[in-house]
């Protein structure tokens, strides 16, 4: 426990981390000779794609929340790296609560208190400051996944940011905001990057070489191939089906309705439904925020009324990548997700959605 207590109480000269580590798994953890800094990890973090879900992976029942988290934040922080944090902290367990042991100042005794709380080990102080309410009942939980991981999400995404205003420290953008979440950004700019391993008997060092070793587990496979040209198709979004295509209406210029829709709330994550090129990505009249990516056997699919869009014209996509969040903008009644394949990329060159998609193997 002397790694953890040397964090915690030296919380008066500098930020703590606003995680506890799982000290059982750092103390197996030899320390590096290396004491320059820097948690390493040769993956490279470009390539994190969708997360790998299943048994001894990332649980499915989170990896919606974490997806989601990672596609709030504009500045490139990927699904797989907040996952490895969670696996490093808790084991995607909700319940889990991790202890200091301290000194009574009264009776000179050690005793056992509880330190960090839930699936993101938030300390107390930490959480009242940052913690946010994820899902909106009213309140914000520590223990409740749908707050926590959001919160962590959102706190990465700041320190990401922060770092990439540092292009001279020692270490990735990721690394050093790591080892800012794990240690306080101060320390950080102290070391001019990730901390060395003489620093808090390795904690931080070992923290952030742990995760950066821990992402490219957590990553599925890319099996899309070159993503101009094969491989790596599913569903844009995890949800129900809506309207089908060409019901009849007035609500649509053509008579008809030129897709399909899935009955979504917003902020779901949208994927590419195969691998391509995006050919416009932003406002599209009625059908609001909308991304249209052409395929490699000339075809198109397109996306609309997105709350957030997180592609640009050019990009090459791969199947499965997020490119967005849902919601209901332009001429939209509700949240969804209006997708559309197309022959060309405009309005009016529209085909039925599921068979072409059944073609490529999506179950749907």
């Amino acid at each position: 426990m002397k790694a953890k207590r040397g964090i915690a109480l030296t919380a008066a000269v500098f930020v703590v981390s606003p995680l506890a580590l799982g000290l059982g798994i750092i103390l197996l953890i030899a320390a590096s000779d290396d004491d320059k800094g820097g948690g390493g990890g040769d993956f490279d973090l470009s390539a994190a794609g969708s997360l790998r879900i299943g048994k001894g992976y990332v649980p499915a029942q989170y990896a919606g929340l974490i997806e989601k988290a990672a596609a709030e934040c504009d500045a490139g922080l990927p699904a797989s790296v907040l996952a490895a944090q969670l696996k490093q902290e808790s084991g995607f367990n909700p319940k889990a609560q991790s202890y200091e042991y301290v000194k009574d100042p009264a009776t000179g005794e050690t005793i056992k208190r509880p330190l960090a709380k839930g699936i993101a080990q938030f300390i107390d102080g930490t959480w009242a400051s940052s913690g946010i309410d994820g899902n909106g009942d009213g309140k914000k939980d520590v223990w409740d996944p749908e707050d926590a991981i959001p919160s962590q999400g959102e706190m990465m995404c700041k320190l990401l940011k922060t770092a990439k205003k540092h292009p001279g420290y020692n270490g990735s953008p990721i690394e050093l905001a790591l080892a800012g979440y794990n240690a306080g950004w101060g320390r950080v700019d102290e070391y001019k990057g990730v901390p060395p391993a003489s620093f808090a008997d390795g904690q931080t060092y070992n923290y952030v070489k742990i995760i950066m070793a821990t992402v490219e587990s957590l990553t599925a496979p890319n099996t899309s191939g070159n993503p101009g040209t094969s491989g790596g198709w599913g569903r844009p979004v995890k949800g129900p089906l809506g309207t089908p295509y060409h019901q009849q209406g007035g609500a649509w210029s053509s008579g008809y309705h030129t897709g399909i829709d899935f009955a979504v709330p917003t902020g779901t994550s949208i994927h590419a439904v195969g691998p391509g090129k995006v050919v416009a990505a932003g406002p599209g009249g009625a059908y609001g925020n909308q991304v249209v990516i052409k395929h490699a056997d000339g075809m198109y699919s397109q996306y609309a009324h997105m709350s957030k869009v997180r592609v640009s014209t050019g990009d090459s996509v791969s199947g499965g990548q997020v490119i967005g969040l849902s919601g209901e903008t332009g001429n939209a009644f509700g949240p969804h997700l209006h997708f559309e394949i197309r022959t060309g990329p405009d309005y009016g060159t529209d085909v039925s959605p599921l068979p072409y998609l059944r073609k490529k193997g999506v179950d749907i």
